[in-house]
């Protein structure tokens, strides 16, 4: 049976993320209507599963929803959100 899809969580300063009984994040700050991602990461043993990719794709839905920018810092969410057509229209 495979596990439920976690909700995202946003703590005001980390957006957190939940599969395998393990966390994903990303820390960020907000200034204004923008958001610096300053942050990703995975927990070792979820790396290479899309884990990252599936959190950043709820970050940036919910960005959408609350009409916020992306900055992103993170080596990792600048790659990603080059790759992802969907949300090119949230960095800038």
């Amino acid at each position: 049976m495979s596990e439920p899809q976690s909700e995202l969580r946003d703590t005001g300063a980390r957006y957190e993320l939940d599969e395998q009984g393990q966390t994903s994040w990303a820390d960020y700050r907000r200034d204004g209507g923008r958001l610096f991602i300053d942050h990703v990461e995975s927990p070792q043993s979820l790396r290479g599963t899309g884990a990252a990719g599936r959190l950043m794709a709820a970050l940036a839905a919910d960005a959408r929803a609350k009409d916020l920018r992306l900055t992103p810092i993170c080596p990792y969410a600048v790659a990603w959100l080059k790759r992802s057509k969907d949300y090119a229209d949230l960095v800038g």
